[in-house]
């Protein structure tokens, strides 16, 4: 059987492991140099070199000591995660019917949304507190923010790009703008939509943590990961903090993984941008 037919799983895999050896052997150096260059006992330089970079033993370690902590905060973060990406793609792809269903409401509006996605985060962050205070509803807000431009972008486009000539035969069979909309726009605006829900859905984790540092909440039932990154940079907790890294990335793979797998599902029989790679 073809080497090639393992690649999608052999390849990662081998990559992982070269990764893993260079981590091991950066710390290996760096506890190394410690001790010749600068006169450190080996427990001195593995302590100094935790708090450069700690190994990947070590972060499995922080994460089982921090299990409780950093899997409460885990959960918060794709809640907030969840609700702005579902926000994001709802409410950006009526909108965008809208813009395809009215050219004057596209011209007055959409330089308002371009004008919102312009503003720093940064800035809107601290508003958004003030409005409705901090918490799970704000840091979702954040995540919305993030990904909703995306949805629209993509969905407009696609919605206001229709073949010209299918839209001729629905104008000669008498179709009502509904009818176009609702069985020639949308499902040729399909793969733009998809294009713009895998950008959200990579983004809304991003947006989760950056709204949980500047809108999170404190408490511990409420904390998320952004809270607990600021918590364990203050107490000099280097492992945990690459274990925090460590835990989002999972919950970023799992998004994307969920949107790639929608993707599929939608356009795998019909579209040729997954038909063509399945065959």
């Amino acid at each position: 059987m073809s080497l090639r037919k393992y690649n999608p799983v052999l390849m990662p895999m081998l990559s992982s492991l070269l990764i893993l050896g260079i981590w091991f052997g950066i710390g290996s150096l760096i506890e190394q140099s410690r001790i010749t260059k600068d006169g450190y006992s080996r427990e001195d330089a593995v302590g100094s070199r935790k708090v450069v970079l700690p190994l990947p033993n070590e972060v499995l370690q922080a994460i089982v000591d921090e299990r409780h902590d950093l899997f409460r905060a885990a959960r918060n973060t794709f809640s907030a995660a969840l609700l702005g990406f579902l926000a994001a793609v709802t409410i950006g792809y009526s909108v965008s019917m809208l813009f395809a269903s009215s050219h004057l409401l596209k011209q007055t509006a959409y330089p308002w949304i371009l004008v919102l996605q312009m503003t720093p985060v940064i800035i809107l962050a601290p508003i958004i507190a003030i409005w409705i205070g901090p918490g799970l509803i704000a840091t979702s807000m954040i995540t919305f923010l993030i990904g909703f431009f995306p949805v629209i972008a993509n969905s407009t486009q696609g919605l206001i790009s229709t073949d010209k000539k299918l839209l001729s035969l629905f104008a000669i069979c008498n179709a009502r703008k509904s009818q176009e909309i609702m069985f020639l726009r949308v499902p040729y605006s399909m793969p733009y939509f998809l294009t713009g829900m895998k950008i959200a859905g990579t983004l809304a984790p991003i947006g989760a943590i950056t709204g949980d540092i500047f809108v999170g909440t404190s408490t511990s039932g409420g904390a998320g990961l952004g809270f607990m990154t600021l918590s364990y940079i203050s107490s000099a907790k280097i492992p945990a903090l690459f274990a925090t890294a460590t835990i989002a990335c999972i919950i970023g793979f799992i998004f994307v993984g969920g949107v790639n797998l929608i993707h599929w599902l939608a356009l795998k029989n019909w579209h040729d941008s997954i038909a063509k790679t399945d065959t």
